[in-house]
């Protein structure tokens, strides 16, 4: 079972905390919009009856009656208003633009939007026996607070997106510092040891007896050995570019590693172009990432198989660098899995080459490294792709 720190239940926490304020908010928004709403209705109906109950004080002569009704009508005026008779010719109207009024067809218009949403018109017996429509619409307010939930949802979208974004950064920050950490104290402890081996080997070769071809091979295994401790030590330090010729670098990784495979390993070398192969590169790191392309390839063959490191120029930009074997493949949901930190197929093995190769190459080069492709039982083609100078 996953165990998980108290940093990720804060972080998933404070996520958890903001959708459900956006939640309430949007709710309670649309709350009050229908509060609104249905007060505009009631206070349009107020108006109607106002109208109508005016015409009547007008024939009656009820001064009084009439300066109530009078100033219930001059109430809400922020509502848009069109008081039809039954032949729908306009007689008057509130909050309207005058042209809309002056064109037949977009007061067509303006009559059917206004009928929309349940909104159908109120009708006034007037005291002949006609009957007057009053059509009316949302206030501007109302329409601007019908879209503000949305907006709202919106930005707390947005709000929930760049703390996941800054979480994540913060977890990418941190395991580069475990990375750069782990790196350093590695380095660190192999180089007492190997200052130490390098004394006896020479203590070894001042001795009779000892064949000279033991001594020089276990001065390649130790020299090979400061290079790992030198490569290390230059994780999270300023990596220095320089043009190199990627042909002489990749041929020396592969004949390192011809002398080390098993019998029935066959390693083959090709170039595709007798093009100048000049890239910026960091000689260190850069033979790393083969090395353990190389190492992978020759452990997804498991004894016996191909390997095959080919150089290509492409679109007189990259230098691409294929190491294709005839193993067991990679399934395709795990084209990217397997440059995750962690991540192996392999009984033993940490999970770690490829996520450095891919921080290696994309970070300190600015290149890029991929599964170019892959059949179960068939093998793998791995890709890296550099600048050329």
């Amino acid at each position: 079972m996953r165990k998980f720190s108290i940093g990720y239940r804060g972080k998933m926490l404070f996520i958890a905390v903001g959708l459900a304020i956006g939640i309430a908010s949007l709710i309670y928004s649309n709350y009050l919009v229908g509060q609104l709403r249905d007060k505009e209705r009631h206070e349009i109906h107020l108006w109607s009856f106002a109208v109508g109950e005016s015409i009547k004080a007008a024939r009656t002569g009820n001064r009084y009656q009439a300066e109530i009704l009078a100033r219930i009508i001059d109430f809400s005026k922020n509502i848009p208003v069109i008081v039809c008779d039954d032949q729908l010719r306009v007689l008057q109207y509130r909050s309207i633009d005058p042209a809309v009024l002056a064109d037949p067809d977009r007061l067509a218009n303006r009559l059917e939007s206004m009928r929309s949403g349940g909104r159908d018109p109120i009708e006034i017996l007037t005291a002949q026996g006609s009957i007057v429509r009053v059509f009316y619409d949302e206030s501007p307010l109302l329409k601007t607070l019908r879209y503000f939930p949305w907006i709202e949802l919106c930005v707390f979208s947005l709000f929930i997106g760049f703390a996941f974004i800054a979480f994540r950064s913060s977890k990418h920050s941190e395991q580069n510092r475990v990375w750069i950490g782990m790196a350093k104290e590695t380095a660190h402890q192999l180089g007492t040891p190997t200052s130490s081996l390098l004394g006896w080997l020479e203590y070894l070769r001042e001795q009779k007896g000892v064949e000279a071809f033991v001594v020089d091979e276990m001065n390649k295994d130790l020299q090979r050995l400061l290079k790992v401790v030198d490569r290390f030590s230059k994780i999270g330090a300023t990596t220095l570019l320089a043009p190199r010729n990627i042909y002489e670098l990749v041929a020396g990784a592969v004949d390192y590693f011809r002398t080390r495979i098993p019998k029935n390993v066959m390693l083959n070398f090709a170039r595709c172009t007798s093009e100048p192969m000049q890239g910026m590169v960091n000689d260190a790191l850069f033979e790393w990432v083969v090395e353990n392309l190389l190492k992978n390839a020759l452990d997804a063959l498991q004894g016996r198989g191909v390997i095959t490191v080919q150089l290509s120029v492409r679109d007189a930009k990259w230098i691409c660098i294929d190491v294709r074997d005839t193993g067991k493949g990679i399934p395709k949901a795990y084209f990217k899995r397997i440059f995750q930190p962690g991540f192996t197929t392999k009984t033993r093995g940490w999970g770690l080459g490829l996520s450095l190769s891919k921080r290696i190459i994309e970070e300190y080069h600015g290149g890029k490294i991929f599964v170019f492709d892959s059949e179960l039982d068939r093998g793998t083609t791995m890709r890296v792709m550099v600048r050329k100078f």
